[in-house]
């Protein structure tokens, strides 16, 4: 029950991410007074409509997705007598330009929520390795052996909390863990540790034993485990959140850069070899790692996914290719550009780009983007990346 709950869950998420986006053109465009036909969230058959300020409103049968239809968003688009003036290609560029950003706007910006919150509550991953306590141990003893009932770790004895996060040990700044971890296995007997906690900055003196560690020798131990993610207070999360989104932002360019070298090992996960975790999934995987991740309790994991999912459709939006919002935008910005040129040589504006001239390229365009949906797909239900 769990597991199927986690993947309608997720699917919902889906379906809610891109509702907004098509939201976000549905807006604008009207604020900006074009001629929006119909705003439709999901797809397949019609459950109900209603009509209001010229625009039909439903909902269809499978709640992913949606669609707003912009009176002459193209030139190939046929319009009645009152569209006429009201049609999207007649607007100032920016009005066009903003009502096509607005979607993956939406995205960027449901996103960004996402993390804020967890970060005020659950914490974000700890990717940059601050030395901050999640726990301290009971005791600290060799490989092997076994604590006393009742025994005290050193960080403990001396007073350090989970949370703490240290900022020094002997004198030696440690600005990540693995730093702390060096400075604490050079050093033996009462040892100052500094650490931080809240917005205050309290010194201890922690007396670290000498224990046996496999690989390492006798090495220095005061008994405290890593956070794997950090909360922050509501001012300082937007720094946090904004921070983490720049590198979550880096990775979702990344694998869309790799996505065509990653193609061979999506075929060989359908032919039956090793799905590398690495390999894109589509909304089918997505929705099942969702639901694993909600039956094995790891609701972070579920979470970030949902942020990640995102910032990952609010890129791919953006990409400067038909039928994708991007690359609406780059015909707008190809038409300013143009006309620019033409008024430098003393020229009138020339009329908007003739779409039925890009219909072959955005038609192979579609057909690339679902041969890549279904080879995805195929793979999700047939070899699907786990994360139990």
């Amino acid at each position: 029950m769990a597991y199927a709950f986690g993947v309608i869950l997720f699917a919902l998420c889906i379906g809610l991410s891109l509702g907004l986006h098509e939201a976000g053109h549905l807006l604008t465009a009207k604020a900006f007074g074009m001629k929006v036909r119909r705003f439709f969230v999901g797809y397949g058959p019609k459950l109900f409509s209603f009509r209001r300020g010229g625009t039909e409103y439903g909902l269809k049968a499978v709640p992913l997705g949606g669609f707003c239809d912009i009176a002459g968003m193209t030139t190939l688009d046929e319009l009645t007598p009152d569209e006429e003036s009201r049609a999207m290609y007649r607007q100032k560029a920016w009005k066009r330009t903003v009502v096509m950003a607005t979607g993956p706007v939406s995205h960027f910006l449901l996103g960004f929520l996402v993390l804020y919150v967890m970060s005020v509550t659950m914490g974000l991953p700890n990717t940059q390795e601050k030395p901050t306590i999640d726990s301290v141990a009971g005791c600290v003893v060799d490989d092997g052996q076994n604590c006393a009932p009742g025994q005290l770790g050193p960080a403990e004895a001396a007073g350090i909390r989970s949370g703490d996060t240290v900022l020094s040990v002997a004198g030696k700044s440690t600005p990540t863990w693995a730093d702390m971890v060096t400075a604490v296995r050079a050093s033996a007997g009462p040892t100052p540790v500094e650490v931080r906690r809240g917005d205050s900055t309290l010194r201890f003196t922690v007396d670290i034993p000498r224990v046996e560690r496999k690989g390492a020798g006798r090495v220095g131990a005061i008994g405290a485990t890593p956070a794997a993610a950090l909360a922050y207070g509501p001012i300082e999360a937007f720094g946090a959140t904004t921070s983490y989104t720049g590198q979550l932002f880096a990775q979702t360019w990344e694998k869309l850069i790799r996505f065509p070298e990653r193609v061979p090992a999506l075929v060989n996960a359908i032919m039956g070899g090793e799905r590398d975790p690495d390999t894109p999934v589509s909304v089918v995987g997505a929705s099942r790692i969702g639901g694993e991740a909600v039956q094995a309790g790891l609701w972070s994991t579920f979470i970030l996914m949902v942020a990640g999912l995102n910032l990952f459709l609010g890129v791919f939006n953006l990409l400067p290719l038909l039928p994708m919002d991007g690359g609406h935008i780059a015909i707008i910005f190809y038409e300013r550009i143009r006309d620019w040129i033409r008024k430098l040589r003393g020229r009138e504006a020339a009329g908007p780009v003739d779409f039925s001239r890009l219909a072959t390229v955005t038609l192979v365009l579609v057909v690339i983007g679902g041969a890549f949906v279904l080879l995805t797909i195929t793979a999700d239900i047939v070899n699907p990346v786990r994360i139990t």
